[in-house]
């Protein structure tokens, strides 16, 4: 069982419900299990009536479990680039595995993302597999690039930034290089009295080096600058090269 491949964290558990291996929390095993009753968890949240479609890679959906209560956010794993046209949302090894294992030590280490609540695997033909991640939606929350296609104000762009540069010096300091560390996956919330908390979002291809190596920031910042100029280019976001280069210089001081 794929479910398998992977030691779990304190708090978890494993499951098999028809062909479905599930890894969930256990305070959630039965809610989970009762969702299942769809044959899978995207299903479960494509067809519920209160589900909110979220884009990204694919259609994500903001829905309640069976309680009413806990409101959590699934998507169907899918490949990007070239693969995408090819595989789709089959894997000959999925990623959500690993995708908790990271989700667990990012937030060991005080590092804002998504708690995972479950995922699950599925046979898709022979040797792959498709994978569900459900996490637990972050309430009033927005990717940073629609939140900057406001476009904001001066002073809460600014706002924004300097959340992004906390995340940013957070990653370094636990040596967490993120490949896709695009504005599609900074996540931000307001706090009471103003300002913003920023999550980090698709942590399954982050790999760890040495903790609070500049060459962390600096891989973390270039993937980042190209985003934000995409984004600025083709979309119109409220971010030009004085903004990045303050977000830059944000980083270092909180580094020093």
């Amino acid at each position: 069982m794929i479910a398998q491949a992977v030691d779990l964290p304190a708090g978890y558990e494993r499951f098999r419900a028809g062909e479905a291996d599930v890894v969930v929390l256990s305070s959630l095993g039965a809610l989970v299990r009762e969702a299942l009753g769809e044959g899978t968890l995207y299903a479960y949240a494509e067809a519920h009536p209160r589900a909110r479609p979220l884009t990204g890679r694919g259609i994500a959906y903001a829905v309640p479990l069976p309680d009413a209560a806990t409101q959590i956010v699934v998507r169907r794993a899918r490949h990007g680039g070239l693969l995408a046209q090819i595989t789709g949302d089959r894997f000959l090894s999925p990623r959500a595995p690993s995708e908790l294992v990271t989700a667990v030590r990012l937030a060991a280490a005080k590092i804002r993302t998504p708690e995972v609540v479950a995922f699950a695997t599925y046979p898709a033909g022979l040797l792959l597999r498709r994978s569900d991640v459900a996490t637990r939606e972050v309430a009033r929350s927005r990717d940073l690039a629609v939140a900057l296609l406001g476009p904001p104000d001066a002073d809460t762009k600014r706002a924004m930034l300097d959340a992004t540069a906390a995340l940013f010096a957070a990653l370094t300091r636990a040596g967490a290089r993120h490949p896709d560390l695009n504005l599609k996956n900074v996540l931000l919330t307001s706090v009471a009295g103003g300002g913003f908390e920023a999550y980090v979002l698709d942590v399954d291809r982050i790999v760890f080096g040495p903790a609070s190596d500049p060459r962390t920031t600096a891989a973390n910042l270039r993937r980042f600058d190209r985003s934000a100029r995409k984004w600025r280019d083709l979309y119109g976001a409220s971010i030009d090269d004085e903004d990045l280069s303050w977000l830059a210089a944000a980083v270092a001081r909180r580094l020093a």
